[in-house]
């Protein structure tokens, strides 16, 4: 049993040191959190957003977002945040595969046992996809939305 202790604290101890959190958050920018109005520190203490929040507010509510993409239009420069997300998907496939094993006999020669044959495997695919926007002018949020997963 102590073993599997052993192997299982560190593990717990560096997922919680890369794991952000709004309390890390929180403590990381606590100025800007203690500059909020008190609708929008409720809002980021249960990890929502509003629009008029700053940058700092979002940052702290919903972390660092995967890309940022500056654009400029007629009616001025806007910033977007954009969250993605992943999943496995699973499909399965048939494959050839050996079946068998190579002896060995100290100076005799490699002796060959075994079949090639199709073989059913189930293997898993990384999926991307956009889960959510933020769309940002003049440093404060402008419009927000939040994406489904894609069917899997």
């Amino acid at each position: 049993m102590k073993p599997i202790l052993l192997l299982t604290l560190p593990a717990l101890l560096l997922a919680g040191c890369a794991t952000s959190t709004i309390e890390s958050r929180k403590k990381d920018r606590y100025n800007a959190y203690s500059e909020l109005t008190p609708e929008h520190r409720a809002a980021v203490d249960a990890g929502q957003i509003k629009v008029g929040m700053s940058m700092d507010a979002v940052f702290i509510a919903w972390g660092k977002p995967q890309q940022v993409v500056s654009s400029e239009s007629s009616s001025g420069s806007q910033t977007v945040w954009i969250y993605t997300d992943a999943y496995l998907h699973g499909h399965t496939y048939w494959g050839h595969s050996y079946h068998g094993y190579y002896g060995y006999g100290g100076r005799h020669r490699r002796h060959y046992h075994g079949y090639y044959g199709p073989v059913l495997r189930h293997d898993y695919i990384p999926v991307g996809y956009v889960k959510a926007e933020v769309i940002f002018e003049k440093g404060l949020v402008k419009q927000w939305r939040t994406l489904p997963a894609p069917p899997h």
